[in-house]
């Protein structure tokens, strides 16, 4: 079993966890990663680029000059997509970027990418988000003390409210429930800050 470092929020050691090795050392596959990265952003995408063809484009119905006799080259339309204004040929419409990952390759690259940031020790493991009240200046106290000064991933459960709202307006900080964990946010961002209880949950889920 894999151990990971427990601190409160004053910064001080206050115990281990023991975690799945299968989960947080894990042998890291780069190509995984990536998979898991491009179908995420191909979710994201909302495919709602559009380009007109020649047969929407506006204009365009008569002949713009006879056939033969001008000296000019014959065209049938102005809309034609080798003319200004014209319509667009094999542009974009609108469809859907999804398609099918493997439960077991997203689960696989999501343990690849955890044990990555444990091999680096960019995993901050907290006993307990207790904030008295939902107020940035105490979440942002709280992070200056455990000396992180980059982007950071915040994750614990939902019904932590005090840590949500307090961590929402800091720019460099994206709170996370534990079930929303994905390859792309923990990449985007350089320290994985977790609450204990979601850490332990998260080494549950991923090793079964």
């Amino acid at each position: 079993m894999a151990t990971l470092t427990v601190k409160n929020l004053e910064n001080k050691e206050v115990g281990k966890v023991e975690v799945s090795d299968k989960v947080f050392a894990a042998e890291v596959k780069p190509h995984l990663i990536y998979e898991a990265v491009k179908h995420y952003l191909a979710k994201l995408r909302r495919g709602t680029a559009s380009t007109k063809t020649r047969a929407e484009v506006a204009g365009g119905g008569k002949k713009p000059w006879r056939q033969k006799g001008t000296g000019r080259a014959r065209h049938g339309s102005i809309r034609s997509p080798i003319w200004r204004g014209g319509g667009v040929v094999f542009g974009p419409k609108p469809r859907s970027y999804y398609y099918r990952l493997p439960k077991k390759v997203i689960k696989a690259a999501l343990c690849s990418a955890l044990s990555q940031k444990n091999k680096l020790n960019k995993i901050v493991v907290i006993d307990e988000f207790a904030l008295p009240s939902p107020k940035t200046k105490e979440f942002v106290a709280a992070i200056e003390r455990l000396s992180i000064d980059s982007k950071a991933l915040v994750v614990d459960f939902r019904d932590n409210i005090n840590l949500i709202l307090s961590s929402r307006n800091v720019p460099y900080v994206k709170f996370l429930d534990s079930t929303q964990v994905n390859v792309y946010e923990l990449l985007k961002h350089d320290t994985l800050l977790i609450s204990k209880r979601a850490v332990l949950k998260l080494s549950e889920e991923l090793s079964k």
